[in-house]
């Protein structure tokens, strides 16, 4: 089998309304699709995080690798990965890991449809369900406390067992308030996180975390910079809430520094963007070896199938249409939670295929 095409399509649409964090305003969300094609007819199909938005870098980026993989058995992931990534003129972080992440997806998905295998499976096969919780809890124009409130009752309503809401983006002590109200909306049963996305000094932190306690919180997400180690360890030997980060990592050696920093108590890869599944594998064997547990950060299609194959993964991302107002629309089966659970799909590769009768209208490149 050899590779004849690499193909890319970036989508992006609007959200219902501009959706805020500890540091940043959305007003759009997308998709940025990767495709392998081979002579055997068998396409593989993976999504790069967050290209969206300078879709013609991404898809010059694309064509770069393409001259690399034309031609090549689309089986020698390994091999194709450590060329692609050379750092001598590829960037060892942002968009050009980012594209590789997509294509390392497509190049698992196709090596699944081929051993007609789901990936979970292909994987690991450590189990076929996993623990989800519901993100969101974004600032936004005309959301109060009751708001808040509702989205969260919603969240529970829909068979959540653990919700995170944002903070970091208001004063400290309003945020509490926030916290407060949002435990006592889901009770004392459900897991709440919360998420900084990096917006406090570690002092800062350290303060939140300390008046945030007596609420339960789960975890406490990426409260300082994310190459802030120090800062990062500091939090975690302060408080006794969880900390996690990740998401903001990339490859395998910027996971084993912050390991060997104990800067956080979870570890929050995410394949879209630390450079895809073969990388992923590699922080989840190196998470293994340190005692620490995997919750991914990101998109659930694609981490759903990580998460269940291995044996420290602890939770699964779930966006809904509070958050994206294509979910249910992207792809033509959607994930859906049963009982706290999210399934495996069964189908082989990632057993995704995209609804382009929703998608086409967004097309951007």
């Amino acid at each position: 089998m050899k590779i004849t095409d690499v193909k890319t399509e970036v989508f992006r649409w609007p959200r219902h309304k501009p959706i805020r964090n500890g540091l940043y305003t959305y007003t759009h969300s997308g998709l940025n699709v990767v495709s392998i094609e081979t002579d055997e007819g068998i396409t593989g199909i993976g999504l790069a995080g967050g290209i969206q938005d300078a879709p013609d870098v991404g898809v010059a980026i694309v064509n770069h690798f393409k001259q690399v993989l034309i031609g090549r058995d689309p089986l020698d992931n390994e091999r194709h990965w450590h060329e692609m990534w050379r750092p001598k003129l590829v960037g060892r972080r942002g968009i050009t890991t980012r594209v590789i992440s997509g294509i390392d997806i497509a190049l698992w998905d196709l090596k699944g449809k081929v051993a007609k295998l789901p990936l979970y499976k292909l994987l690991g096969g450590f189990t076929n369900r996993v623990d989800t919780y519901i993100a969101g809890g974004y600032y936004e124009e005309g959301k109060g406390l009751k708001e808040l409130a509702q989205e969260m009752e919603r969240n529970v309503e829909l068979g959540a067992r653990a919700v995170k809401m944002k903070v970091g983006g208001v004063p400290i002590n309003e945020d509490i308030e926030r916290v407060r109200v949002v435990r006592e909306s889901v009770g004392p049963d459900v897991k709440v996180m919360v998420d900084a996305n990096n917006a406090y000094r570690h002092y800062e932190a350290i303060e939140f975390a300390r008046k945030a306690e007596k609420y339960d919180l789960f975890w406490f997400e990426e409260p300082v910079e994310p190459d802030d180690y120090a800062g990062q360890a500091a939090i975690t030997h302060a408080t006794s809430v969880p900390i996690a980060a990740g998401e903001n990592e990339y490859t395998r050696y910027g996971f084993r520094d912050m390991i060997n920093a104990r800067a956080v108590d979870i570890l929050q890869p995410d394949a879209l963007i630390l450079g895809g599944i073969t990388e992923f594998m590699k922080v989840a064997a190196l998470a293994q070896a340190n005692d620490l547990d995997i919750a991914p950060h990101g998109n659930q299609e694609i981490h759903i199938h990580l998460v269940a194959a291995i044996s420290n993964g602890l939770i699964l991302e779930y966006y809904r249409d509070s958050v994206d107002p294509m979910h249910g629309k992207i792809y033509t089966e959607t994930l859906r939670i049963k009982d706290g659970y999210v399934y495996a799909p069964d189908r082989p590769g990632l057993g995704i295929e995209l609804n382009y009768d929703a998608l086409k209208k967004y097309r951007v490149s």
